[in-house]
């Protein structure tokens, strides 16, 4: 399952809505009904030469919470 972002024109709200990969495109309706139109998520990124690793600095495992799977392998 993924969250993927709408917009309703009718209504100019955003919203989320969590549905299966396979129904990414298929048509949402927002709490009042209207068809809705999916948009680009947006997210934040560092910049500025930030190191990854220095901003793991703080230890646990990054984006597992511990370490508990692969991705932290090759991080040693």
């Amino acid at each position: 399952m993924a969250i993927y972002e709408y917009y309703c024109p009718t209504c100019r709200e955003k919203f989320e809505e969590r549905r299966p990969m396979s129904e990414a495109s298929a048509p949402a309706k927002c709490r009042e009904g209207h068809v809705s139109q999916r948009t680009i998520s947006t997210f934040a990124a560092p910049r500025g030469g930030v190191d990854l690793m220095e901003m793991d600095a703080g230890g646990g495992g990054g984006c597992c919470g511990g370490g508990g799977c692969a991705c932290a392998a090759g991080m040693n």
